[in-house]
């Protein structure tokens, strides 16, 4: 059994009251391991405290004074309250770990104490869980205001340390890093990604044009250091644990490290940008990669003025955010809650969000795709149970039942809407029930989005 104990002490409170004070509540708790010792936050220098943690071969972390305040205890205190700012110390932390109180508060002459039960592993403890969300939320791809300052040895190995000690499917580790700080490489990496760039743009409409060419796609020439992110994808052989039923999980594998990569340089004060505008085989030839081994992401890496608040598609207005609601199905998919998709988009709730932009685009359901994908504002539809060519002017969306036509509208609508979609103009070649149900989805999703709709 693994246990937590909670600790409040008055400074200097000696290791023997600590000891006999915690021992006696661990015998009342009828025994187990003890892998955590908690107290607030600024007692973690107390020499007794230290002491005890050793003798307990546990761990000794803390918590502010405001979470603690927000656990509810079996037995306050208005006395700590007035001293701490919180009704307890002991049992507060180790209700705060997760744990179940087995032994409520104990006291001696100058310490309390508390015992918890873990039901499972235990997490970190507040501060440090908070600090690993926040190099979650914070993040960045980055594109602009890096510094002319190298990264230092000892910074670029545990940022690399990091992103090698992702999982990968079978230990198989199919990923390697090229670090490239040549600039006459970095050169012709640079022209590959511009001429990308222009093709893209030239692809767009005009208004959406207009956008992009203000956006930053590539830091290739602005860091000291490019890292190329290589898969092998028959690394370790045939019998590659895991491996053999969805190859994937090599290129997956390969991702995390990128993403282990990025989160470790957040950390660090280091910006990562990912390029992908290039063909990857030109990369690679450009690189001299072996044909074995396959390009997966290509970094500009550096040091940078800041951290920008919201990703760049956010502040500029290109895309927004999806909410975490329209990506959880209970059970099977579009299983959303108490509510339908369709009655959440009608009742525009708090899931709704605004479109972000003004741009036009067709939705065409049904037909030939080849009349209208020379069209820069047509998307096709289709919704037949054969999946089409791939081609990104083509959705396939193989609606079974007219209800889920109406769902993968409702979903259509609100994509379009976070990609800077303004206006819905809808056109349905090939009537159906299930084009029905696709069109009623959309006006649904638009009208909860703010999207102007015509159909």
């Amino acid at each position: 059994m693994s246990l937590v104990v909670g600790v409040g002490l008055r400074s200097g409170t000696s290791y023997r009251e600590l000891r006999d004070l915690v021992d006696a509540a661990l015998a009342a708790a009828g025994g187990g391991v003890v892998r955590t010792v908690v107290t607030v936050d600024g007692r973690e220098r107390e020499p007794g405290l230290q002491r005890l943690a050793a003798y307990l071969n546990a761990d000794l972390h803390t918590a502010p004074t405001a979470h603690l305040s927000r656990q509810p205890v079996p037995t306050p205190s208005d006395r700590v309250e007035h001293l701490k700012g919180t009704p307890s110390v002991a049992e507060a932390a180790v209700l705060l770990t997760g744990a179940e109180l087995v032994v409520t508060k104990r006291r001696s002459i100058n310490a309390t104490t508390a015992v918890g039960r873990l039901p499972a592993a235990p997490g970190y403890p507040p501060s440090e869980r908070d600090v690993v969300h926040r190099v979650l939320a914070e993040r960045r791809d980055v594109r602009r205001g890096f510094v002319n300052q190298p990264i230092a040895d000892d910074v670029l190995t545990r940022v690399l340390e990091s992103a090698h000690r992702a999982p990968s499917v079978g230990l198989s580790q199919p990923w390697d890093f090229l670090l490239i700080r040549d600039i006459a490489t970095r050169r012709k990496v640079h022209d590959l990604a511009t001429a990308q760039r222009d093709a893209f743009a030239a692809s767009l409409p005009p208004d959406r044009r207009q956008a992009f060419d203000v956006l930053k796609i590539e830091a290739i020439l602005d860091t000291p250091l490019n890292i190329a992110v290589t898969c092998d994808p028959g690394r370790g052989g045939r019998h590659v644990l895991g491996r053999h039923a969805d190859p994937r999980t090599t290129w997956f594998s390969a991702a995390i490290a990128i993403q282990n990569l990025w989160l470790a340089a957040r950390a660090e004060g280091i910006g990562v940008g990912w390029v992908s505008f290039f063909e990857p085989g030109e990369v690679a030839a450009v690189l001299d990669l072996p044909a074995h081994v396959e390009l997966v992401g290509y970094l500009c890496v550096g040091h940078v003025e800041e951290f920008a608040a919201a990703p760049e598609l956010v502040r500029t207005g290109w895309a927004a955010r999806r909410p975490l609601a329209w990506a959880i199905h209970h059970e099977q998919w579009g299983q959303r809650g108490s509510t339908s998709i369709e009655e959440d988009a009608a009742n525009a709730s708090e899931n709704a969000v605004q479109a972000v932009g003004r741009q036009r685009v067709r939705v065409i359901v049904g037909g030939a795709p080849a009349e209208y994908l020379g069209q820069a504002d047509a998307l096709v539809v289709q919704l037949g149970p054969d999946k089409p060519v791939a081609d990104f002017g083509v959705l396939w969306r193989p609606a079974r039942t007219p209800v889920e036509a109406v769902e993968l509208g409702v979903e259509v609508a609100r994509d379009l809407a976070l990609q800077g979609v303004g206006q819905l103009v809808v056109e349905v070649v090939e009537q159906s029930e299930l084009a029905d149900g696709l069109e009623r989805g959309l006006r649904a999703g638009a009208s909860a989005c703010g999207v102007a709709w015509s159909g």
